[in-house]
C-alpha cells in the first residue's frame, strides 16, 4: 500500500511536471518571467526523485518477503510433521549379526582409518580425516557414483564451489538459510551446501528448447554447512558433519512430465543402494518436514546396523517451477513456453553411506568387506583391515 501510494504520488507530480514545463516554455516564448515556476518545478522534481527512491526501497522489501514464502507442497504428500512421514517401500533387510557390531567411529579408530581427534585439532567439531583405505573407499564410492549415474543418462559437470548471493537465491538457500551458510564476506561469496545450487544456476536467466529437455546433469562436489542449530545431534563420527562429500543429480524438465520424472530421480538414487547391497527404506516427506523449495520429496534411508538406525542418504525432489521461477530458467517450445521444472536428489551423500558400509559389511574380527562392485575400484581389494 505504501509503495502504491508513493508510485501514485510520482505519476500525480510527474504529469503535473509536465504541464508545468510546457506552460514555461510558452511563457518563454512570450517574454514572460518565469523564474518562480521553474523554483517551483525544481522542487516538484526534488520530491518525484524523494519518491521514486522510496519506492524502490519499498519495492525491495516486498520482493524480500516474497523470497522467504516457501514452495507450495504438492496435495500427494503427507499433512503433519516428520512423525507423520509415510514409508512408501522397503529393500532388503536390516543386517542382523551374530556378534556385536561396533559403530563406525570406533572401528574406524582400530582399523587405523578414521581419526576424529586429528581433525578436532586443526578444525573443532564436526570435521573428520580419513586415510588409507578409509580415503580409497570414500573416493572408490565418488567414482562409482558418477560412472553409474553416466550410464543412466546424467551429463557429468565439474562446478565452481563458491557462489554469490544470486544463484543461492536462485535455489531457494537464501534469504532463509543465511545461517547455514558459510560466507566469505570479503568476496561475498558462499561455499556451497551441495552441488545442487550450482549445478541449477548452470541455467541462470537461460531459456531452453522444449525439446531438448529433460536435461540429466550429475556432479561431485564437496559440501559446507554449518548445521545451525544441531548442537548435540549425531556428533559422532560421519553423521553429521560441517564439511563432506556428496554426488548430486539435476534434473530440468518440461512441466508436463516432471511428476514422472521425479520417480525416475529416485530410482537412480534406489540403484546405487540395490547394487551397494543395502537394506533401505523410501519416505515420502510429510508436509511440515519438506524443505523450503520441495513440493514433494522422497528421502531414502539406509540402515546401519553399528547405530542401529535408519540414516538419510538421498533426498529426491520436485520442486516444480519454484527454482526456476527464482533463477530466471525457462522453455520454449512450438505452441507453448514458461517456466520449466527442476528436480534434484543426492546420488549419494558419501558420510552416512561410508557408515553403512562399515557397519553393515562388518566382519567379527573387526575388518570391513568391500562391497562388490566396489572391488574394482579398490585395485582389486576385498576386505579392509
Amino acid at each position: 500500500a505504501q509503495r502504491r501510494a508513493a508510485l501514485q504520488e510520482t505519476e500525480t507530480l510527474q504529469a503535473e511536471a509536465n504541464r508545468a514545463n510546457k506552460a514555461i516554455s510558452e511563457a518563454r516564448k512570450s517574454g514572460e518571467d518565469t523564474s518562480e515556476a521553474i523554483t517551483a518545478m525544481k522542487d516538484v522534481a526534488g520530491r518525484i526523485k524523494e519518491l521514486k527512491v522510496r519506492a524502490a526501497v519499498l519495492q525491495d522489501q516486498v520482493e524480500q518477503l516474497y523470497l522467504r514464502i516457501p514452495n507450495i507442497p504438492d496435495p500427494s504428500a503427507p499433512a503433519g510433521g516428520e512423525e507423520n512421514n509415510e514409508i512408501v517401500r522397503t529393500w532388503g533387510e536390516p543386517v542382523e549379526p551374530d556378534f556385536t557390531v561396533m559403530p563406525h567411529w570406533d572401528l574406524g579408530a582400530e582399523l587405523g582409518i578414521l581419526h576424529a581427534e586429528r581433525s578436532a585439532r586443526m578444525s573443532g567439531s564436526g570435521f573428520t580425516v580419513l586415510s588409507g583405505d578409509g580415503a580409497r573407499l570414500e573416493r572408490a564410492l565418488i567414482n562409482w557414483f558418477l560412472d553409474v549415474h553416466l550410464e543412466q543418462g546424467y551429463t557429468e559437470f565439474n562446478i565452481p564451489y563458491l557462489v554469490n548471493s544470486t544463484a543461492m537465491t536462485g535455489t531457494g538457500q537464501l534469504p532463509k538459510l543465511a545461517d547455514d551458510m558459510y560466507h566469505c564476506a570479503t568476496d561475498d561469496l558462499y561455499l556451497i551446501p551441495t552441488a545442487e545450487v550450482s549445478v541449477t544456476n548452470v541455467h541462470m536467466t537461460e531459456t531452453i528448447a522444449l525439446e531438448q529437455l529433460p536435461l540429466k546433469y550429475c556432479a561431485f562436489s564437496p559440501c559446507f554447512r554449518r548445521e545451525a542449530g544441531a548442537a548435540g545431534k549425531d556428533t559422532r563420527g560421519l553423521l553429521r558433519v560441517h564439511q563432506f562429500h556428496k554426488v548430486e543429480m539435476v534434473k530440468f524438465v518440461d512441466p508436463e512430465t516432471s511428476w514422472d520424472e521425479l520417480e525416475s530421480l529416485t530410482a537412480d538414487a534406489e540403484e546405487l543402494l540395490q547394487k551397494l547391497e543395502l537394506p533401505y527404506r523410501v519416505a515420502s516427506l510429510a508436509t511440515g518436514d519438506l524443505s523450503f523449495a520441495a513440493a514433494k520429496c522422497y528421502d531414502l534411508e539406509v540402515w546401519s546396523a553399528g547405530v542401529a538406525r535408519w540414516l538419510e542418504v538421498s533426498s529426491c525432489s520436485n520442486f516444480l517451477d519454484f527454482q526456476a521461477r527464482r533463477a530466471g530458467i525457462r522453455f520454449k517450445g512450438p505452441d507453448r513456453k514458461g517456466y520449466l521444472h527442476t528436480l534434484n536428489g543426492s546420488g549419494l551423500a558419501l558420510p552416512r553411506i561410508m557408515v553403512a558400509i562399515l557397519e553393515n559389511y562388518q566382519t567379527a574380527d573387526g575388518r570391513v568387506r568391500v562391497p562388490q562392485v566396489l572391488v574394482p575400484y579398490m585395485g582389486g581389494k576385498e576386505m579392509i583391515g
